[in-house]
């Protein structure tokens, strides 16, 4: 067990590595450069600051680069403005740092700035304060100095972001095909609460689908990440109508779980409150999982997701049936809406508009119906 438990960890931890192998070098190659630029281009005698922003304009993370750049320099600059005035003025001690960090900071904050801006503003301050007060490298110059390292670190740390750049499609499909598992699996039990009748497994069920909005949030964050790799990166830029695919995708996946949540909730109450469920109700929510199920392989071997279509009107027919019988109660009416909304969210997530979509299911439930003329439409 102990080996296998190791073997587990080090596979983990090397696929963690492995992930991260861009951003890496982009922070390495970036930071040795702003140093030897600093250094033997602007002759600067200690650029700690070039290095120290190109690193942290870039982070381990993809994604608000040229936020953080932004944020960066002006932070410095207001750390190294206020420090630079106040310790020529009062000196260096205890006291002095408190005033000059807490100066530095109310100044970002008062400029409507992010936390890089704010905790860089107070970071410069106190290297002012310490390591390199004014008095040392030449007054007001050494701010000067000090402004452009971090104007040369972020810049080359953008640079690195752009001839390195990573792939931006490999963590949307990644996160993207998180987000659709979870979905089917909260829809694979909410259909096994209803077949056992379980008011508690349905809870629980309930409990899984209301905790997928972080799934959501990091889905979105990839996004904003992997359209500023192509924005960035000229080499990556070929990538953008994949990226604006995955955009559809991850909008529509989003309407999907909401409408999960409202179906899982429904089924809990239904349960909870003793209303006869009919055993369809229980086979349609497995298809409509199934359907997210086909979507998750297509994007899995980065397919067409056009190829999921069929797979997400099958599970239509038996939704339009049970819409129209009459042995419904209010909460089951409520879930084969829920259905229908899914279905439709799942057939844009392919590609198609509303009113495409909404046709295509008309189509499939006009050629499911029964023989005897009965119309079950979207």
């Amino acid at each position: 067990m102990r080996r296998d438990h190791l073997r587990s960890w080090v596979e983990t931890s090397w696929r963690r590595l492995v992930s991260s192998a861009v951003p890496i070098a982009q922070c390495a190659v970036s930071a040795g450069t702003a140093w030897f630029v600093a250094t033997t281009l602007l002759r600067h005698e200690r650029p700690f600051f070039a290095p120290i922003a190109a690193v942290i304009s870039l982070g381990v993370a993809m994604g608000n680069r040229l936020r953080r750049v932004v944020e960066l320099i002006v932070g410095v600059g207001l750390g190294v403005l206020v420090g630079d005035l106040l310790i020529s003025l009062i000196g260096s001690g205890p006291w002095q740092i408190m005033v000059v960090v807490a100066l530095a900071m109310a100044v970002a904050v008062l400029a409507d700035g992010g936390a890089l801006l704010v905790g860089q503003a107070a970071s410069s301050a106190v290297l002012v304060a310490t390591l390199l007060p004014p008095t040392d490298v030449g007054g007001w110059r050494g701010g000067l100095e000090r402004c452009l390292d971090a104007l040369v670190g972020g810049g080359l740390g953008l640079v690195a972001a752009a001839l390195l750049p990573g792939d931006p499609v490999r963590p949307l499909r990644r996160d993207a095909r998180r987000l659709l598992n979870e979905l089917a699996e909260v829809l694979y039990d909410a259909a096994d609460a209803l077949r056992k009748r379980d008011a508690a497994a349905a809870g629980a069920a309930l409990a899984r689908a209301r905790a997928t909005q972080p799934l959501v949030d990091a889905l979105r964050d990839t996004l904003r990440a992997s359209r500023e790799v192509v924005t960035v990166a000229p080499l990556r830029r070929r990538r953008r109508g994949t990226i604006n695919r995955y955009a559809e995708i991850a909008e529509w996946s989003d309407y999907a779980v909401r409408n999960a949540r409202v179906l899982v909730r429904r089924v809990y109450s239904a349960l909870s409150d003793g209303e006869p469920t009919p055993p369809e109700l229980a086979d349609a929510v497995t298809r409509v999982a199934n359907a997210v199920g086909a979507l998750t392989e297509q994007l899995a071997r980065e397919g067409d997701r056009t190829r999921a279509r069929d797979s997400v009107l099958d599970a239509f027919p038996p939704v339009a049936v049970l819409s129209e019988s009459p042995n419904l109660g209010l909460s089951e009416r409520v879930v084969v809406a829920q259905l229908r909304s899914i279905i439709l969210d799942l057939l844009q997530a392919t590609g198609l508009r509303r009113s495409e979509a909404i046709a295509m299911m008309r189509e499939r439930a006009a050629a499911d119906a029964p023989s005897d003329g009965t119309d079950s439409t979207a």
